[in-house]
């Protein structure tokens, strides 16, 4: 996903994972309990996307006005902001525990607060109650685990809480599918992320700190008690010495240089080159439009003629796979494709994807079905006004009436053929009903069209190239682009603009497609794409099998160029 520390592993990590787990499964109870802060970050940003398209139904007021509809989806974005920035310190001053904990109970107040509302306002509160939660668990549950986890394995079992992340979006989807006939429907699926929360809430209260924490607040007894039940007899004297050494490095480092400032970060030239690639990475990763997909994917399937709030959820599951699978994908060919490469694969990928969208999106506005000049008699005194009213109303169409202005209106498709001509009508309960009772589809959002179907392959593609290299990669970089000594500040400044770049997507993309269109928007995050396959070819150095004092120095000497990093660079910096 889009979001969270992540730490790769190499391939003989999951081998051994398995292997050491079996032996010691303490380690593996360590990991999943924290884990599951994963699984809920990845399902309350999921789930929302299904609940949207019955919250339509229940709330006319979020039917008629997309702002709201954003708002409600982009407000657990906000309160993630706030979540992330109150989580380091949080982490730091109580510890990794506590922290995890108290996005436990956020998570589920949210949850209890959005399954109870009866508006739109307590939505958005609960929203943000989970948004809170979500910010604290993306990097409180990779620290977490990295720290309680032996070193042999700590790669997979860190890797694993990001395939948990894509996992609870892959889950949300499912869950939304299982609710779609239950009464109360979106209230299930917003309600059921509570039950997660208060398992790990218990989990948590179960186990200790991470021995990193508690060695640095003088608790070494405490400590080294937990490393010895994590590491093998003959391996813990060797990690009690390791980590006393690198608290102490850190503790002293810290205490020798002062204050850091954001002046200092811009004056030093591998930082500044740093912040560069690493924050323009975090910003590109959301621009190019990854979000709109798990936030809207349903509702793009509606829009590319899918009239049916259940098909639109299934076909939305595929993309949810993918993502999931992208994950796992990336864990294999990170480290033997490099970091550089496989963004621009990556992004090739994702601009392909993003034309095709765009094309069929393009079709579907411009080839919709016509409108019906004999208005069945159960719907005479429901025909749209402003189509009542036109002077060239013999050149409507159903896109023209899902885009008339002065009253909300739908197209009731023909019972013979959907691509048939239809009924322009005012869009409520009693028409909406109506038609279906039919057995004709009812449209709001798209037109019936003969290549609608094609989208949903534009988003399998767009998934399968992005969620490998856009996906993962940007937070790899970060974690190994920036000196020691900055990478605690310059990390929260690359993982706040990943946040709020993320919320300008979610607040605007139903904007941008109701204003321009459904094409024009997916032509913007295309050209966006292009602009960031540049950025990559120019700032983006490689990083793979550099350590951090090599990388360093590679952004040290070279400028920004065209060709920024070279192929002997990596083998100059090991000889």
């Amino acid at each position: 996903m889009e979001g969270g520390l992540h730490i790769e592993a190499d391939s003989s990590a999951f081998r051994d994972c398995f292997s050491l787990a079996w032996k010691n499964p303490y380690v593996l109870r360590l990991a999943f309990s924290a884990g599951i802060g994963g699984l809920l970050f990845g399902y309350d940003t999921g789930v929302i996307s299904g609940a949207l398209l019955y919250i339509e139904d229940d709330f006319e007021e979020v039917d008629r006005k997309t702002f709201l509809q954003e708002t409600i989806v982009s407000m657990a974005v906000a309160g993630a902001i706030i979540g992330a920035a109150v989580g380091g310190w949080l982490n730091d001053r109580f510890g990794r525990r506590t922290a995890i904990l108290i996005a436990d109970f956020l998570f589920f107040v949210g949850a209890v607060i959005m399954a109870a509302a009866n508006g739109p306002s307590l939505l958005i509160v609960g929203r943000i109650f989970v948004g809170l939660g979500v910010g604290m668990a993306s990097m409180t549950a990779p620290l977490y685990i990295s720290e309680a986890s032996p070193a042999k394995i700590r790669g997979a079992l860190v890797s694993t809480n990001g395939f948990l992340i894509t996992g609870g979006q892959f889950l949300a989807y499912l869950i939304n599918l299982a609710f779609t006939k239950a009464p109360g429907t979106w209230r299930w699926m917003l309600g059921v992320a509570g039950l997660p929360a208060l398992i790990q809430f218990v989990l948590m209260l179960l186990l200790p700190e991470s021995p990193r924490w508690l060695y640095r607040k003088g608790r070494e007894e405490e400590a080294e008690t937990l490393l010895r039940k994590i590491y093998s007899a003959d391996e813990v004297e060797a990690e009690i010495q390791a980590l006393k050494e690198s608290v102490e490095a850190e503790i002293q480092a810290k205490g020798s240089s002062g204050k850091i400032t954001y002046a200092e970060l811009l004056k030093t030239k591998t930082v500044r080159r740093g912040l560069c690639a690493g924050v323009g990475l975090q910003v590109f990763q959301q621009f190019v439009g990854i979000n709109t997909v798990m936030y809207y994917s349903p509702t793009i399937v509606q829009l590319a003629g899918i009239a049916s709030n259940q098909t639109a959820l299934l076909l939305s599951l595929v993309t949810a796979g993918l993502n999931a699978f992208g994950s796992i994908v990336s864990i294999y060919f990170i480290d033997r494709t490099g970091r550089k490469k496989l963004l621009i694969i990556s992004l090739f990928g994702v601009i392909l994807s993003l034309g095709l969208l765009s094309g069929i999106f393009y079709h579907t506005s411009t080839h919709s079905p016509l409108l019906t000049a004999t208005v069945t008699s159960k719907f005479k005194n429901y025909t749209c006004p402003d189509y009542s009213s036109a002077v060239n109303a013999n050149s409507w169409d159903c896109m023209k009436c899902l885009k008339a202005s002065s009253t909300d209106c739908g197209f009731c498709a023909s019972s013979t053929n959907k691509l048939l001509p239809g009924e322009c009508l005012i869009s409520n309960d009693t028409v909406k009903d109506s038609c279906r009772g039919e057995d004709r589809l009812w449209y709001t959002k798209g037109c019936p069209s003969k290549t609608g179907w094609l989208a949903l392959v534009g988003l399998a593609l767009y998934i399968i190239f992005f969620s490998p290299g856009m996906g993962t990669v940007p937070w790899i970089v970060n974690s190994e682009i920036y000196p020691l000594r900055y990478r605690g500040i310059c990390g929260g400044i690359a993982a706040t603009a990943n946040w709020i770049s993320n919320l300008i997507v979610a607040q605007s993309f139903l904007t941008l497609t109701h204003a321009i269109g459904t094409s024009w928007t997916f032509l913007i995050f295309g050209i966006i794409s292009v602009v960031a396959l540049f950025f990559v070819l120019i700032c983006v150095p490689e990083t793979k099998g550099l350590p951090i004092e090599e990388v360093e120095k590679m952004l040290e000497l070279r400028a920004l160029h065209f060709r920024f990093w070279e192929k002997s660079a990596a083998a100059n910096y090991k000889n």
